[in-house]
């Protein structure tokens, strides 16, 4: 029997376990990235675990979330990372070149390659044949100590690919239909493979978009094959010596499949406030709009900013709309200045913002109170726009180009004839705003600089032998990581001071949670489906982790979350029967005795619901070394018992 993509570059890099469906394997990782919102802390762990110098072949650290430098904070921050950067072997990019991903594709992906990132957006790689996983910043830091990173061997989806996409019908509009079809929790366990002929038909970049917004299922990762179209970008991008031809065998065998002629395909919107509540543009047409954002690690490669100059070009945007770009790098912007399309988007009234995540993460850009926003992002959870009640559409950048010319909600097949736009034959290459480290033998001259709002990782305790503990919040399903533990330009600053953070831990769920919670010490969370879905940010488990939270009971788990929190040292459990998730309310006290001994014993444990007088079973389906960590009281410890 063949293998699929996933299996062959997986296996490559097998240390533990065994290729089962579901059981848990341990990978060998080849390149790590962070990005400053999560890179703090990686790198104050890092340093916890007393590692010299990174055992990756290479290691990049990105500032990209939080460019708004109004406060000493964030300087800090960005200061304190260059210089771990250049002492441990790690590649520093610096303010201003760029997206995170859009940064690692054009200069450092290489095919059939394993990496993972602090940032949930890391499958971006898989456009150009990498496995790409986006783990919280603990896992990243034992992968750059040479640690194993431990995944469940996932299901492998064959998404089938056929025909070619009508004109101004893009790549955002095929990810989209993924996500009509298999919604937001459609791709949890999984990995989605794409392949068929209508795979030749799309560039990189393209590609790239599509495994970016993967993340949006709740997929382990996506991938593409490598073939001559990425031959072409990498040579495009000076480093062909890079190339990999890489596929599926002809007999490789799938557990799920997807069949999409992309000819069929038309330009599609995610609407409020999900990305998998999707419509078709020509239901929305009309419809009026306040403010178009064009950009986002999804959406700002040339190719995405070269159509929208040419749909800009010799116009004007609409007097009742807003209009920001953002291209993805300094390539970018650089090629875009040089060739005359950032002047076309200049003259038509476009606000041209840094190569930064910017809006996506609610820095800056955020919309008049209830406006309707278009935007090339991947994400549109409620308030993460940084306006509560504004009204978030993602959609192509061809869509959002001529809606800002309308003013209202419009198809680009209305505009005729589409350009015909390909990539060039040679990016402009210059990576002197990436700085390399020094030598191992100069590291010991360099000093690591910490401003004063830099705290220490919280400390995590042993598992107790008793949780007694009231039940201090109470959500519904599909509560992000967005829902738990905010971002935004107030907020974000806050990123290494876990105490200071903690403060606006649920504010959007519940603005009294921190008080509650750090009066009584100690509580436990209970939760619907999908929670913790959204971004990688380990942050809403430490900031509960802070705050005295000992475990957390739901219907489900996004996967990077659930991971976060036993890293944390905080137990996730499930419900056994869904219908006790109705029977807890606020405040009730809930006691599990002996929980290490039950968890030890099976994957049953009995919780005691003190205040009601019933008792119920979760599920605590964990592998012997995920009990281990948290015995330990979490991945830090568990990583300095057995170093």
């Amino acid at each position: 029997m063949g293998q699929t993509l996933t299996e062959k570059i997986l296996s490559a890099h097998l240390v533990e376990g065994e290729m089962v469906k579901g059981s848990e394997i341990g990978i060998r990782i080849d390149q790590t990235l962070t990005q400053d919102a999560t890179g703090t802390m990686a790198y104050l762990e890092f340093e916890a675990m007393g590692v010299p110098r990174v055992k990756t072949e290479r290691s990049v650290a990105y500032i990209d979330h939080n460019t708004l430098q109004n406060g000493f904070e964030n300087a800090d921050d960005h200061r304190f990372i260059g210089s771990v950067c250049k002492k441990h072997g790690i590649y520093f990019s610096r303010p201003g070149n760029g997206i995170c991903h859009q940064v690692h594709l054009e200069r450092f992906g290489i095919p059939g390659k394993t990496l993972i990132g602090s940032d949930s957006h890391t499958p971006t790689g898989g456009g150009i044949g990498m496995i790409a996983i986006g783990a919280g910043g603990m896992d990243v830091a034992v992968a750059m100590g040479g640690g194993t990173y431990y995944i469940t061997c996932p299901k492998v989806v064959k998404v089938n690919l056929t025909g070619k996409l009508q004109p101004w019908v893009a790549a955002k509009d095929v990810i989209l239909e993924v996500l009509k079809r298999l919604s937001v929790k459609g791709g949890v366990g999984k990995v989605i493979e794409y392949c068929g002929e209508g795979v030749k038909t799309l560039s990189v970049p393209e590609r790239a978009t599509i495994t970016n917004m993967g993340a949006e299922l709740g997929a382990t990762t996506s991938i593409f094959p490598s073939d001559e179209i990425t031959r072409e970008f990498l040579k495009a991008q000076g480093r062909e010596e890079d190339f990999v031809p890489l596929c599926a065998d002809d007999d490789a065998e799938y557990d799920e499949f997807v069949d999409i002629d992309l000819s069929t395909l038309e330009p599609l919107a995610a609407c409020p406030h999900s990305p998998d509540n999707v419509k078709p543009i020509s239901e929305l047409s009309g419809q009026k709009i306040d403010q178009v954002c064009i950009g986002s690690c999804t959406n700002s490669s040339l190719l995405d900013m070269m159509k929208v100059a040419h749909i800009l070009k010799g116009k004007t945007v609409h007097p009742d709309v807003s209009l920001a770009i953002a291209p993805g790098s300094k390539q970018v912007l650089n090629m875009l200045a040089n060739n005359g399309a950032l002047a076309i988007m200049i003259d038509a009234g476009a606000r041209i913002l840094e190569s930064a995540c910017g809006p996506c993460i609610g820095m800056g850009q955020s919309p008049n109170s209830k406006g309707i926003s278009l935007r090339t992002f991947n994400r549109n959870f409620e308030g993460r726009s940084g306006t509560k009640d504004g009204q978030i559409y993602l959609v192509s950048p061809e869509t959002a180009a001529v809606s800002a010319l309308t003013g209202v909600f419009t198809d680009p097949r209305t505009l005729g004839e589409a350009a015909d736009i390909s990539l060039p034959e040679k990016f402009t290459i210059n990576d002197n705003m990436i700085v390399p480290p020094v030598d191992e033998k100069d590291m010991d001259s360099v000093e690591v600089l910490r401003g004063p709002n830099i705290k220490p990782f919280p400390v995590s305790e042993p598992l107790a032998e008793t949780i007694d503990a009231k039940c201090s919040l109470k959500v519904g399903d599909n509560i992000t990581t967005d829902h738990i533990m905010p971002a935004g330009a107030k907020i974000l600053p806050l990123r290494s001071n876990i105490p200071k953070i903690s403060e606006y831990c649920f504010a959007v769920c519940d603005e009294s949670f921190h008080d509650r919670a750090l009066e009584l010490g100690k509580s436990i969370i209970v939760g619907g489906s999908n929670y913790g879905q959204g971004s990688s940010r380990e942050h809403a488990a430490l900031a509960p982790l802070y705050l005295g939270v000992k475990a957390v009971i739901t219907k489900s788990f996004a996967r990077i979350h659930m991971a976060n929190l036993i890293n944390a040292g905080i137990v996730p459990m499930t419900f056994v029967n869904e219908a006790d998730y109705d029977k807890i309310d606020q405040m009730d006290e809930l006691k599990i005795e002996h929980i290490g001994k039950q968890i030890a014993e099976g994957n049953i444990v009995k919780v005691t619901n003190v205040t009601k007088g019933f008792d119920f079973d979760v599920n605590v389906d964990l592998s012997d070394r995920q009990k281990d960590m948290l015995y330990a009281g979490g991945l830090l410890n568990y990583t300095k018992q057995n170093s």
